[in-house]
């Protein structure tokens, strides 16, 4: 837990101006009021010792005054300034995972859980603010009041300090001692977070499935099922918090008790002594009343942390060359001699493939499911590496060139491209975001779409709904096209990409296919073609090769 937590404050280094900023303005507050508590004994103290409480509460009105202006002020720049830093980290983190991610699962999510995925994008980040908010800042705020309280009894007797700063001292040391005890607790807090979200997001996904299936009776189960193991997890990691909580009180108690027993052994002439230790042991409170608690929030934090770098941490399907290496000028394909199989456990997809596609061909690739069609444009893409023979392109092989390279070069257009629910013109410019307005017009025409998008009451700016929702299939794969004709790569990659559109309108976009690709290395991987395609070479995946149609 030690390590995970210090590689989160690693990761937030380039913050910490702002972080230092927080802790400072936190403490401040925290002294602020300290100081406010202690002149209001020192005010009682003076009173009580000359026998006239009004007196001595005269004599320390002068400094109440701006001191009790300063206190709300530090303290609601407390909250601005270090919240804000937070949620800048924290900001910082999202991006930074994210990015770990998409190395990681350049091909989808997988075998992983869309909801446990996203608990940890989400939740499990935002767990991590305990790290600062729930325990450095406390901790040195904390530390702080200890120490001036320390100093100011310190300099009326050494005792009397020593019978109030002790306690608030073991006070200070609860976290790390009750940390150990919590992790587990926390652990099994954020496995639990994750498996709900994964028994709510998964049957949402797939409702209609699950509507059809009549299986809502065993998802609500599981849901509840997840839900009590949440709830009996966040129920022991309370009671550690709890049991911190009490600790704490405890020992502030004492401090007060030290402050009143050593009042009473000194005499009368250590009334005023005693009455400043009470006020400032009870200032102290507040300071130290988020520590014993900080313990679980750590614990809390860890595992958070735990479950992302378990995630970001796996190992990338396709290794990044260390140097890599220049791109060379054409953009002719080669496939010599590939071996894939996507796991030891599965059989071969490719024994032995060869491939060639040069400049400016347009390749129809026909073959049944589970012949290597999508296979083969995993490794067009450098989404996934074969485990012998090269993958070529420009005469380089592309183990050798940065995957982002690779994909400056190639686009591909799937039956399953996505449209998010955004606008039109924030789904095209995913492919250019820098492109001007009227290319992305030129692109909607191309693809066929844009005098649609011109009767629509917001035009460009019309959101598309979840996964293209306000669109028809047909509509929705044009719109896809046009973004992939925006990216202008020199070739593009058709994976079915009339799939599940009725023969019309299949026939229809197929025709616009190829006016809109004129001029790029196209390859068109189908099972099929309907006579609208317009190949110069047709070949068929069997078997592990790529054989010349027959017929």
């Amino acid at each position: 837990m030690t390590r995970d937590l210090l590689r989160v404050l690693s990761m937030w280094s380039t913050r910490a101006g702002w972080l230092a900023a927080g802790i400072a303005v936190a403490t401040l507050a925290s002294l602020a009021g300290l100081a406010l508590l202690a002149l209001a004994g020192r005010g009682v103290a003076d009173g009580v010792t000359e026998g006239a409480l009004i007196a001595g509460g005269t004599a320390a009105l002068f400094w109440l005054r701006p001191v009790a202006v300063l206190r709300p002020i530090a303290r609601y720049l407390d909250r601005l300034v270090s919240h804000a830093a937070a949620f800048r980290a924290l900001a910082d983190t999202r991006v930074w995972f994210f990015r770990r991610l998409a190395e990681r699962l350049p091909a989808g999510v997988g075998f992983r859980r869309t909801g446990d995925l996203l608990g940890r994008l989400v939740s499990d980040i935002d767990a991590l603010d305990r790290v600062y908010l729930g325990a450095l800042v406390p901790a040195v705020t904390a530390a702080a009041v200890v120490l001036a309280i320390a100093v100011v009894l310190g300099a009326i007797s050494t005792s009397l300090a020593a019978l109030v700063a002790i306690p608030l001292a073991v006070a200070l040391l609860l976290p790390p001692l009750l940390a150990p005890g919590a992790a587990e607790a926390g652990r099994g807090v954020a496995a639990a977070q994750g498996s709900l979200r994964a028994a709510v997001v998964d049957p949402l996904t797939g409702m209609e499935d699950t509507l059809s299936a009549g299986a809502e009776p065993i998802a609500a189960a599981r849901v509840a099922e997840e839900g009590s193991r949440l709830s009996a997890a966040q129920r022991l990691l309370a009671r550690r918090g709890a049991w911190g909580g009490a600790a704490g009180a405890v020992l502030t108690q004492a401090a007060m008790l030290g402050a009143i027993a050593w009042g009473l052994a000194s005499g009368q002439h250590a009334v005023a002594g005693a009455v400043l230790g009470l006020f400032l042991a009870t200032a102290a409170a507040e300071a130290l009343g988020l520590m014993p608690r900080a313990g679980a929030a750590l614990a809390a934090a860890g595992a958070s942390a735990r479950r992302l770098f378990e995630a970001a941490d796996a190992v990338p399907p396709v290794a990044e060359p260390a140097v890599p290496a220049a791109p060379a000028a054409g953009h002719a394909i080669r496939l010599d001699g590939v071996h894939f199989s996507w796991s030891p456990d599965r059989p071969q997809v490719f024994e032995g493939l060869e491939l060639d596609v040069p400049e400016g061909a347009r390749i129809a690739l026909l073959g049944p499911s589970g012949a290597g069609k999508s296979t083969l444009t995993a490794l067009l893409l450098k989404l996934a590496a074969p485990q012998a023979g090269r993958v070529l392109l420009g005469g380089v092989d592309i183990a050798t060139l940065a995957a982002d390279e690779v994909r400056a070069r190639i686009t591909c257009l799937t039956q399953d491209a996505r449209l998010f629910d955004d606008s039109i013109e924030d789904n095209l410019r995913l492919a250019h975001p820098d492109v001007e307005e009227a290319a992305l017009w030129r692109a909607l025409d191309a693809a066929g779409i844009g005098d649609l998008v011109r009767t629509l009451p917001e035009g460009l700016r019309t959101r598309c709904g979840e996964a293209g929702a306000r669109f028809s299939g047909g509509q929705a794969r044009r719109l896809a096209l046009a973004r992939a004709l925006l990216a202008e790569t020199p070739v593009l990659i058709l994976d079915e990409p009339a799939a599940g559109l009725d023969p019309d309108t299949e026939r229809a976009f197929l025709e616009t296919l190829g006016e809109a690709t004129a001029g790029r290395t196209v390859i068109l991987i189908v099972h099929r073609l309907i006579g609208v395609e317009r190949p110069t070479r047709i070949l068929r995946l069997v078997g592990g090769h790529a054989l010349p149609a027959m017929g």
